[in-house]
């Protein structure tokens, strides 16, 4: 058999400035870049394995989990494939077939497939629509109030701390609170957060956190994190009756390899880098306000951005795509020219994007060329 070239090379962060906000939380770490070559086969992290994943001792996973559960205060963590297998996971353990949950309207669409896989009803909390876009805490208690009375017990809450679309930062402490007085467990679904900001589970209030290595944590991936508080625990790492050491909700053992090898590595860089979120969120804000220097260019959601993702709209790109001969791919194009990438081929009536990590001067470099773009197109 012969098989076809796969086209199996990237250079893309090498040699280019990446504004993709999906990949942007994802850069390796140096550390992670050697984990990676020495554990890159599948089963690499499984030599001295007894059958319990969380209890390797070389490496040292079990260590790793001690302190990945202090960096983001819960009782227990496991790592999971994704943030999504976590919320799977959990809807799996705590709802059975037909019972309801609320999750807010901003949700990353992994949210409605694990509920779906599970068979479960879901009400949603609205957005308070455009421009801001927020998911507000007076919203979150009415709905969910709203649920309880209708259907007389809600068995599970979902909240998006950033959203993928606006880069929203809800107020996940607040509405950790009306969950808790309602008695309703809450999942906070930190995929846009954990390993870039600063992450208190017991402070926010919330029964269980989740998060993405490979989006926001500086692992190759995919792998993600679940935390929980010491009351879930029983339920969530439930022991087979068969094979007693594997737990039933992780399938007995998760992320093995480069994924967990990884993240491992790239841990102390993410307690070093999570002190350093207000200069992040500064520089973002910057952008913003040279963005909006180009006529018609605004940023959509919560203002000023309490985060790295941002959404600009930018009716005025696209009126110039309408008369380019390039049409569409014209922006996409012009910003590859300067070595900038991670806006989608074609998009030029809104895009959002991701300096996270950047220097200053590399900002500045960014938003010039938009400007740089934008004057020439009116030459």
């Amino acid at each position: 058999m012969e098989c076809q070239n796969y086209g199996l090379t990237r250079s893309v962060e090498r040699e280019n400035l990446n504004l993709n906000p999906l990949q942007r939380g994802g850069v390796l770490s140096a550390a992670a870049r050697e984990a990676l070559y020495d554990f890159g086969d599948g089963y690499s992290v499984c030599d001295y394995c007894a059958g319990r994943l969380d209890e390797i001792a070389k490496p040292s996973i079990g260590g790793f989990l001690e302190d990945l559960a202090k960096f983001i205060n819960v009782d227990a963590v496991r790592t999971v494939h994704g943030a999504r297998e976590g919320k799977f996971a959990i809807m799996h353990a705590l709802c059975d077939k037909g019972d309801t949950i609320v999750v807010d309207g901003n949700a990353h669409y992994t949210t409605h497939l694990a509920a779906e896989r599970n068979s479960l009803n879901m009400v949603e909390i609205p957005n308070n629509g455009g421009p801001e876009f927020e998911i507000t805490p007076e919203k979150y208690r009415e709905v969910l109030e709203n649920a309880i009375d209708e259907k007389g017990e809600i068995k599970l809450a979902l909240l998006t701390h950033v959203d993928g679309n606006y880069g929203n930062l809800t107020d996940a402490k607040k509405i950790g609170k009306i969950c808790q007085d309602a008695g309703v467990p809450l999942v906070l679904n930190c995929a846009y957060s954990m390993g870039r900001l600063p992450i208190d589970a017991k402070e926010l209030n919330v029964d269980f956190v989740v998060g993405s290595g490979h989006k926001s944590m500086a692992a190759s991936g995919p792998i993600g994190v679940l935390g929980m508080k010491e009351e879930w625990a029983d339920k969530l790492l439930e022991r087979s009756s068969r094979h007693q050491k594997k737990e039933i909700e992780m399938l007995g053992c998760t992320s093995r390899g480069a994924p967990v090898a990884t993240l491992m590595a790239s841990l102390p860089h993410l307690v070093e880098r999570v002190s350093k979120w207000d200069d992040e969120v500064q520089k973002a804000r910057n952008f913003v306000e040279q963005m909006e220097e180009i006529d018609g260019v605004v940023q959509v959601g919560m203002r000023p951005t309490n985060h790295d993702l941002v959404r600009f709209e930018t009716p005025f790109f696209h009126e110039i795509a309408q008369n380019h001969p390039r049409r569409g791919f014209f922006l996409y194009e012009e910003l590859k020219k300067r070595k900038i990438v991670g806006i989608k081929r074609g998009q030029t009536e809104w895009f959002k994007c991701s300096a996270y990590g950047m220097t200053k001067e590399q900002v500045d470099y960014i938003a010039d060329s938009f400007k740089d773009i934008a004057e020439k197109a009116l030459d």
